[in-house]
């Protein structure tokens, strides 16, 4: 990491990329570690947000922006590599219910453990009250998105 006194002198975006790099990166490494060596890129966000936090494929494919066709893409993709189970809705067989599958929900595992260490060694360096600061700027920037996006 950049020196403390240069800091400011870097622009927030290269440190965005840079950041979300670290989740990415140990996030790869323990997919594949765990045998998940076929996970679609956006597949680890589906999957974890899927898992982790109730959400569904429809709301987390809203937020990744991507156009519809990538979406039934990265669904396909995630279907046919047995992550997801896809099955028609019986109330309305017009549309189709996704569920994580037991591969789905080891690898949605490997990814929150990927997000644990991160956040653990996050908090070897940053106080509770910087990482709520941190966590604060972020989400005003998706504010901003939002905002920008309406």
């Amino acid at each position: 990491m950049a020196a403390e006194s240069r800091l400011d002198e870097i622009v927030i975006p290269a440190l965005l990329r840079s950041a979300r790099g670290s989740y990415g990166q140990v996030i790869k490494r323990r997919l594949y570690a765990s045998g998940f060596d076929d996970m679609p890129h956006n597949g680890p966000y589906v999957l974890g947000g899927m898992a982790n936090h109730g959400m569904t494929p429809e709301t987390l494919i809203r937020a990744l922006g991507i156009s519809k066709q990538a979406a039934s893409q990265l669904i396909d993709v995630l279907v046919v590599r047995g992550y997801l189970s896809r099955a028609i809705n019986p109330d309305d067989r017009r549309r189709m219910n996704l569920e994580l599958t037991d591969r789905g929900r080891a690898a949605a595992a490997a990814v929150q453990d990927g997000i644990r260490w991160v956040d653990r060694e996050l908090a070897k360096t940053l106080t509770s009250e910087e990482i709520h600061t941190l966590r604060k700027g972020l989400a005003a920037l998706s504010d901003i998105r939002e905002q920008d996006e309406a």
